[in-house]
């Protein structure tokens, strides 16, 4: 597995990509100054992109079903939890682009080579307010869990 996007699985059966591309923008507002440089001052992180391209050979890896897949869940307007293959946690995504380029056209015109690209755009605050909600999460969890158990308990009592 390369990567999860939510219920997608990035992997030779799906879509499997050949580049990552991760850019990160930082704002800065600009004020001008008579006589000297303008002064920079650091208002923020600005966008968080991720861009996957590769090549599918539908008789070997994924084919236009994966990428069917991917747009319908595009198509649905949510969020989704991306985690590399190696355990990373890159965030919340949103799907903001899918290009494909079919080639290699069979009689019917079913493609023997698709060339892809994905376009994800991050949404949530940082990797530490998910971490937030996650622990508020489990605290709920256990507690509905103690309770639960407690209930248990007193039936058998």
């Amino acid at each position: 597995m390369l990567m999860t996007l939510g219920l997608m699985v990035f992997e030779r059966q799906t879509l499997p990509f050949q580049t990552q591309k991760q850019t990160t923008n930082y704002r800065w507002a600009k004020n001008s100054r008579v006589g000297l440089r303008p002064s920079m001052q650091f208002i923020g992180l600005g966008d968080e992109t991720i861009t996957l391209t590769g090549n599918l050979m539908p008789s070997r890896t994924g084919g236009m079903l994966s990428l069917l897949a991917l747009r319908t869940m595009a198509d649905g307007g949510y969020a989704w939890p991306l985690i590399g293959g190696n355990g990373w946690i890159y965030g919340m995504y949103v799907v903001t682009d899918v290009t494909n380029t079919n080639t290699e056209l069979t009689s019917d015109g079913t493609p023997r080579k698709i060339n892809f690209e994905v376009t994800l755009k991050r949404i949530d605050e940082s990797i530490f307010s998910m971490y937030g909600d996650l622990k508020t999460q489990s605290e709920l969890l256990y507690k509905d869990a103690a309770n639960l158990g407690n209930k248990v308990v007193g039936w058998f009592s």
